[in-house]
């Protein structure tokens, strides 16, 4: 796995360190005191399958949410599994070079296979993640496309952001 230009290579610990403080920091009981960097992380996972190089992205991201009727300062996290739609194919006419995309099944089948069985036992194990925010008229629902396991859902229910925008899990 690489995350970066330098293409830094990264094993199985380091990669599951960078999570664990990732997941630790949003779930604790309480936020740190202090000066707090908040963990962040992109890693491109390559793939060779038969003569098909190509790969899958995973980094997090933060889901905004209203607070009071204005943003809220901090974000709740996630994590984007994603693999690019389109493949740009350069080319070259009498004005110079240019590129379009074509679609990424065309060129890259098997990856693109790869990344929707990733995904599809995801969606096996986790339940969209909603959750109700305090408003000036009471609870709004907010309703998202991230996808959580029980256990995170039960730990950030727990967790300080939780607790500081008096945040409720939506349960099922």
């Amino acid at each position: 796995m690489s995350p970066n230009l330098a293409q830094t290579r990264y094993d199985y610990n380091q990669i599951y360190e960078a999570y664990s403080r990732f997941y630790n920091f949003y779930t604790a009981t309480e936020k740190e005191k202090g000066e707090v960097v908040r963990p962040y992380f992109v890693y491109s996972i390559l793939s060779m399958l038969d003569q098909e190089k190509s790969g899958l992205f995973v980094k997090n991201e933060g889901i905004s949410f209203p607070y009071f009727g204005q943003w809220a300062e901090d974000e709740l996290p996630s994590i984007l599994l994603s693999f690019p739609k389109g493949l740009a194919i350069h080319m070259e006419d009498e004005k110079g070079e240019y590129y379009i995309y074509e679609d990424i099944q065309d060129h890259h089948p098997l990856t693109y296979t790869l990344f929707h069985e990733v995904a599809n036992e995801i969606k096996k194990i986790t339940k969209l993640l909603q959750f109700s925010v305090p408003a000036p008229e009471g609870l709004h629902e907010q309703k998202t496309s991230v996808r959580m396991s029980k256990e995170a859902a039960e730990d950030m229910r727990q967790s300080w952001i939780f607790n500081t925008y008096s945040l409720v899990m939506k349960t099922k």
